[in-house]
């Protein structure tokens, strides 16, 4: 049995925090890592890779997180117009398309979180509605502003869980409760998707890949936040770290643990 930690690879978001400084900083929030920890496996991050390096750091990891992010994906890429409100991150986004596609192909467990979840549909050839609460029929699913971290990650709305599926067995049941911080949703689903889980309005929160090698969901809520708490998320999360682990056994026995 490996010694060492299951290996997760976080893509890191790029942003210009300070402005005298024309470099720009990598950057990727605690709270995904810290989930990782949590759950027994080490987060790691190559901050300079692009997409071609994918083929060549993907066999030296056990499993992929996509984390959400303040940004979204770059609409030119599902044929939408950018808005002028919009944070895009380009360098993240040549990654993520690459990543996502080859960590399916290759059996790499891989979980998409909010704009994890967005990078996966797109990736696949799926579309977003980039202003969700502009659009008929759909609720506002931004966080309150001005609130506490705590009162913007409480759970604000119901999921329906498709009756035997992962998610419903996650839950319990149908139901589950969830947190709500996105702006852009699901628009056309991505090839190999399955709509797992959906908001009362309709939008597709929970996906899996169909016919994936290993564990391939995507969530459009923040299981990472204080999961310990939250058996749904708890049982997500769990289910994650074990995919890892079952890679990180299979590697070891074909000698290719780093």
């Amino acid at each position: 049995m490996p010694a060492n930690k299951p290996l997760v690879w976080l893509p890191a978001c790029h942003r210009n925090l300070d402005l005298s400084d024309p470099g720009g900083y990598t950057v990727l929030a605690d709270r995904y890592a810290l989930a990782v920890c949590q759950l027994g496996m080490q987060p790691v991050l190559f901050p300079m890779a692009g997409e071609s390096e994918v083929a060549g750091l993907l066999p030296l990891v056990d499993g992929v997180l996509l984390t959400g992010s303040p940004s979204n994906v770059e609409a030119t890429r599902f044929g939408g117009a950018v808005l002028d409100s919009d944070l895009i991150d380009p360098r993240r986004d040549r990654l993520t398309m690459a990543l996502v596609r080859a960590a399916v192909a290759a059996g790499i467990p891989l979980l998409g979180v909010c704009r994890g979840l967005q990078e996966m549909n797109v990736a696949l050839g799926g579309s977003l509605c980039q202003r969700l609460h502009a659009e008929p029929g759909f609720d506002d699913h931004r966080e309150p502003e001005g609130v506490s971290a705590e009162l913007q990650f409480a759970p604000r709305h119901e999921v329906l869980l498709e009756p035997g599926s992962a998610f419903a067995g996650w839950a319990g049941g149908t139901r589950a409760r969830v947190n709500s911080l996105h702006g852009q949703g699901i628009s056309r689903l991505g090839q190999g998707l399955v709509a797992q889980a959906r908001a009362p309005d309709g939008l597709v929160e929970g996906v899996q890949v169909a016919d994936a090698k290993a564990f391939a969901f995507g969530v459009q809520w923040h299981p990472e936040w204080h999961f310990a708490e939250m058996p749904f998320y708890r049982r997500m999360l769990e289910a994650f770290a074990h995919a890892c682990r079952v890679h990180q056994h299979a590697r070891a026995a074909d000698g290719a643990t780093p």
